[in-house]
């Protein structure tokens, strides 16, 4: 199957600055473009790319003073098929784990693994070990934080969702990382692209979505705390320890987002 993915972003800038975009889709899914991918900056602007420390395509551009447009619109080739499910994957031991996973089990900026530890082992400390255990994890934050676009807030922490029970995907994704971690799951958040393929269209305008993914049995899963379903057509855009190294574009002096538009869809076949 192909799917269209693409925004229009549309930010006015007081004063001349950078801006670091992470709004191309990630190396892994290179192999399922058929046309190279291009982000459109305008005005034109230098520009330097590179990958950062986690693997990201990333853009740094030097913006004036004034109003800048970010566009994309690309095809991807999907398989079609939801995110695998293996009941089965069992949780490694710490000293069992790749050195690059010990990142996943720590605090950072959004996720406060030492704050949340007791909790954690409280509520699913009886669980089975590995896939049952994070599937718990994803269970307990899908039915006790309810969705709602009201209540995002940049500064919001999972030990912020934990407490006020509500939030957009990136805080059940925050609480869900953060309890794996503090079980001794490795977790990172994901951000990218996730259409209503399959399921029922949601009445809210397109938007890029967050998820994650835990280490198990030697490779990392798809888990979604929010939809707790398995999806077709996630395109993967950055992979990082929470919001803060995944940001879509993380400006070093003041932006104001004027347009925000997303757009995720399958094509129809010929």
């Amino acid at each position: 199957m192909l799917i269209r993915i693409g925004y229009d972003l549309i930010f006015e800038v007081p004063a001349a600055t950078a801006i670091v975009l992470l709004l191309r889709v990630h190396p892994s899914r290179e192999r399922s473009l058929p046309a190279p991918e291009t982000v459109h900056v305008a005005p034109v602007l230098a520009r330097d790319e590179f990958t950062d420390a986690f693997g990201n395509r990333a853009t740094r551009v030097f913006v004036p003073a004034g109003r800048v447009r970010m566009q994309n619109d690309a095809i991807v080739e999907d398989d079609g098929v939801p995110d695998a499910v293996c009941p089965d994957a069992r949780q490694l031991a710490v000293e069992e784990l790749p050195t690059d996973t010990l990142q996943f089990l720590l605090a950072s900026r959004y996720c406060e693994v030492d704050r949340l530890t007791e909790t954690a082992w409280q509520l699913f400390g009886a669980t089975p070990t590995g896939w049952a255990r994070v599937q718990a994890v994803v269970d307990w934050c899908h039915t006790n934080v309810e969705f709602g676009y009201a209540h995002a807030r940049a500064t919001k922490t999972a030990h912020d969702v934990y407490v006020e029970r509500r939030g957009v995907c990136r805080d059940f994704t925050h609480l869900a990382v953060t309890f794996c971690r503090a079980l001794n799951i490795p977790a990172r958040y994901v951000t990218g692209y996730l259409g209503d393929i399959g399921v029922t269209p949601l009445p809210e305008p397109m938007d890029f979505s967050a998820w994650f993914e835990a280490y198990l049995d030697g490779r990392w899963w798809t888990f979604d705390a929010r939809h707790n379903e398995p999806r077709i057509g996630r395109v993967v855009m950055a992979r990082g320890r929470d919001a803060t190294d995944v940001a879509l574009t993380t400006s070093f002096g003041p932006t104001f987002l004027q347009r925000f538009v997303v757009v995720t869809e399958e094509m129809p076949s010929r």
